[in-house]
């Protein structure tokens, strides 16, 4: 589900909830509704509301924590290519195929998009990149060195290469974890009450329909953020390809 979709739903949602909370207030007798009733409303949603506040910034907080690491990632990741293009462009013209491959390596990952769901995707003649990862280490292990610097840099190549794998492959398994659905379903209920209870208070004028009708999209943006920056590399908040962009104008220098 889209982050966009899914804040319009909470926005609907809750704007529902606030319809109902009035629908049932012109419903009830007044003695339903006098300041006795009403302090017992507002002491049970005050609970409600703590608990919702302290879920909502639980959220905010990791999905910036994941968004957070996606970017740091991104950029170790561009730095990791450019120092392994580096110790191959110093070890000699043998390793010039590996370094083709790695430049093509991230054209790829650059038009398919940096997502688990695409990295691995085969289309037409071209690989899933785990696999050009390894055709770059296919490439290194069978050089030949002559001395023992190029052994040194044959080892370091093998060694930076394994860890640009290993970021593949930290990226595949990340990306499967998402949003915590049942933590997330279980706020959107509670501010469902909450809101239901504003509508079952509030005086049906246009100041308070107003109010009502910006504190439920204010809700709604905040959900639209945690899923958004939950999934750093997809969406409206992403992270920016801007390492990689710059990796790339650097690649196959001598």
């Amino acid at each position: 589900m889209s982050s966009l979709l899914l804040g319009g739903l909470v926005f609907v949602f809750l704007s529902a909830a606030t319809s109902i909370g009035m629908m049932v207030r012109a419903r009830l007798p007044d003695h339903h509704l006098n300041s006795e009733s009403k302090d017992v409303i507002r002491l049970a949603t005050a609970v409600v509301g703590t608990l919702s506040a302290l879920a909502l910034g639980l959220l905010i907080a990791s999905a910036k924590s994941s968004y957070d690491n996606a970017e740091a990632e991104m950029r170790t990741a561009a730095a990791r290519i450019l120092l392994l293009d580096r110790v191959m462009a110093h070890y000699g013209p043998e390793t010039d195929d590996a370094r083709r491959l790695l430049r093509e390596l991230i054209e790829k990952r650059l038009s398919r998009g940096w997502t688990a769901e695409t990295t691995d995707e085969a289309s037409g003649t071209a690989l899933g990149e785990y696999q050009d990862i390894e055709a770059v280490q296919g490439d290194l292990r069978s050089l030949s060195p002559r001395d023992d610097v190029q052994r040194s840099l044959q080892a370091r190549a093998l060694e930076v290469s394994g860890m640009v794998a290993e970021t593949h492959w930290l990226l595949v398994e990340s990306g499967r974890e998402g949003l915590p659905w049942a933590f997330l379903a279980v706020l959107v209920c509670w501010l469902g009450l909450l809101f239901s209870t504003f509508g079952l208070q509030a005086p049906v004028n246009p100041t308070v329909l107003s109010i009502l009708f910006v504190c439920a999209l204010s809700v709604a943006g905040a959900v639209f953020l945690i899923s958004d920056m939950a999934n750093p590399y997809v969406g409206l908040v992403r992270v920016s390809e801007a390492p990689l962009q710059s990796a790339l104008e650097r690649l196959g220098k001598p």
